[in-house]
């Protein structure tokens, strides 16, 4: 398969994040659309103001499924109580493009994978008369099967559950799970990503050239803060997010929902964010190596075209070969 960094017109590009018209330090102005969302609950007041404002008529995103929560759906969000049940990430399989269905009155809330699928399907990149998508930093998406483990873990079973969220809540908030006899487990966000969740990536994830929503009018991921080696800070505190403005659509509606009062923000520069964001740098910087070493192995791997992989080669020479070989290694091993 083979891929083309996005096209359209941007006045800046970052080596790391790619194109885009502006970024901000940013989060939601209501209180409790802040607690409740992932990092800040930008994209959840983003996408309540799009349906309240009529620019669009609907929303697609992911939600727990109500009849097994454990377990994660696509909605056709119509109202901002549907927003809100929505908020909070999902970490497990799910598609929102076949709901979507390329309507232009309907916004795309999806990882950056739909989004570069939707913005094909629209044909439109950045267009006003484009439908909004809306993209969020994504590390990978575990299996199925690792949330069911990670239920069990806590000491529930996953037939029993009533609810389950992955975060939110608070910021990063706790992966929470409550069952029928109204017993509730939680287990914190650094634990339950870094040390289950994050090690059952689909291997498609592990060779993705985009983990931060190019292809999208909006992208937004968690702005961390940062202990005193550099390294992110996943202590409870109030939400923020890193917001890119991606295209000129884009632009346009997160200051219309400034000026609406939906969100707070502040101008940041890109290479502050590649500080907190370590795992989306090292994405771009050692993708060849990773794509050389499943050739070296005799697997197949995508191609991407306008990415600067080769620049970024050239530039990490060393962490580039010990990435090929240690995923030839794996490869050879039978792993990805």
């Amino acid at each position: 398969m083979s891929l083309s960094a996005p096209r359209d017109a941007r006045p800046l590009n970052h080596p790391e994040f790619g194109g885009y018209h502006a970024a901000w330090r940013a989060w939601a102005r209501d209180d409790t659309v802040r607690h409740s969302g992932s990092s800040g609950g930008v994209l959840t007041a983003i996408s309540g103001w799009l349906l309240t404002s009529s620019n669009v008529s609907s929303v697609a995103a992911s939600t727990a499924d109500p009849v097994a929560p454990t377990r994660t759906r696509s909605v056709d969000a119509t109202t901002v109580e549907e927003i809100l049940l929505a908020a909070g990430s999902r970490y497990a399989p799910v598609e929102n493009v076949t709901t979507w269905a390329a309507r232009s009155d309907a916004a795309l809330v999806g990882k950056p994978c739909e989004i570069s699928a939707a913005r094909k399907l629209s044909q439109l990149p950045g267009a006003d008369d484009a439908p909004p998508l809306l993209s969020f930093f994504c590390a990978g998406t575990p299996s199925q099967l690792a949330t069911d483990q990670l239920v069990i873990k806590l000491g529930a079973a996953p037939a029993e559950v009533t609810s389950l969220r992955y975060r939110g809540n608070g910021w990063p908030g706790d992966f929470t799970v409550s069952s029928e006899d109204g017993d509730t487990q939680a287990m914190s966000y650094k634990e339950s990503w870094g040390g289950n969740l994050g090690r059952s990536l689909q291997w498609r994830c592990k060779t993705c050239v985009d983990g931060t929503g190019g292809d999208a009018d909006i992208s937004v991921g968690d702005y961390w803060k940062v202990d005193q080696n550099g390294y992110p800070d996943f202590s409870e505190g109030a939400g923020e997010s890193v917001m890119i403005a991606r295209t000129a659509k884009g632009l346009r509606l997160v200051l219309e929902a400034e000026a609406a009062g939906v969100i707070e923000m502040h101008p940041i520069h890109l290479d502050a964010v590649a500080g907190i964001q370590p795992l989306q740098v090292q994405r771009r910087r050692l993708l060849s190596g990773r794509l050389a070493g499943r050739l070296m192995s005799g697997k197949p791997g995508p191609r991407y075209r306008g990415y600067g992989l080769a620049g970024h080669a050239f530039r990490h020479p060393i962490q580039n070969l010990r990435a090929s070989v240690g995923t030839w290694l794996r490869s050879r091993s039978g792993g990805t």
